[in-house]
Parts: structure tokens; sequence; C-alpha cells
């Protein structure tokens, strides 16, 4: 898959459970672009999800009405 391994982390998942995860950084691509982001590797059980980081990290967004991804008109400057 690409991924280069990092390590473990500690994470509360998005259903509130204390949980121990591998992690790695990985080339990711969704709707023409890429970025490189650090991944978290998951159970079976645990809900799939893309996160707000890689969602900005590629320059994309949800549309609210239509539920879809779109590109952002500008990136956030931290």
């Amino acid at each position: 898959m690409g991924v280069s391994d990092l390590g473990t982390l500690k994470f509360t998942s998005i259903e509130g459970r204390d949980i121990e995860r591998q992690v790695g950084e990985a080339v990711i691509e969704s709707s023409g672009e890429k970025a490189t982001r650090i991944v978290v590797y998951a159970d079976e059980r645990d809900a799939q999800v893309l996160g707000v980081d890689s969602l900005e990290g590629l320059g994309l967004e949800v549309d609210p009405t239509s539920k879809r991804l779109k590109k952002v008109e500008s990136l956030i400057a931290y």
C-alpha cells in the first residue's frame, strides 16, 4: 500500500472509546487531488472515516447541500 510505519499512538474514537492504533505516513488521493498524510490503521470494528485533516490536505470540503466533496476556493493558513 506504500505506507511508511511511524509507530503506535493513543486515540479517542468517534464512538468515545480509548484505543491504541498503529499509524503511518501515506500519499492519499481523492477527486483527482493528492497529499501526504498521517494515516491510522483501523481494526475491523472501527468506523471508517476520512478525517478533516485529510480533506484539508487534499484541498477538499463537503458541500452541505449536495453532501459531495468539492474543491475549496482557498486553503486556510494556520
